[in-house]
């Protein structure tokens, strides 16, 4: 099993405050499930304690392997959220691994 991390700084944009764009992204993404056939689990967090240094969200993604994590990238259903990701962020980081 491997385990997809990523996390996102958000931004005010696309006519939208940051914690709307958190929320339409939260939803774009938890909605993937059942989509996407790669996708064995996908959790969406929203940070909890306001710091400069915290990234503002973290997705958790399980997939069986790299294949299935590259399936899942680029399936149209998630490229769709991810361009809208694109547009609302400003920061990303990433992790994939098997030890989670």
């Amino acid at each position: 099993m491997l385990t997809h991390v990523v996390m996102w700084k958000f931004k005010d944009a696309e006519g939208k405050p940051k914690a709307e764009n958190i929320d339409i992204v939260k939803s774009g993404l938890e909605s993937l499930l059942g989509k996407v056939p790669a996708l064995k689990s996908i959790r969406f967090y929203k940070n909890e304690v306001e710091c400069d240094r915290n990234f503002d969200a973290m997705l958790v993604v399980k997939v069986e392997d790299a294949d299935a994590l590259e399936a899942y990238k680029t399936h149209p259903a998630h490229q769709a959220v991810a361009a809208y990701v694109a547009k609302v962020t400003v920061g990303r980081a990433a992790v994939d691994t098997t030890a989670l």
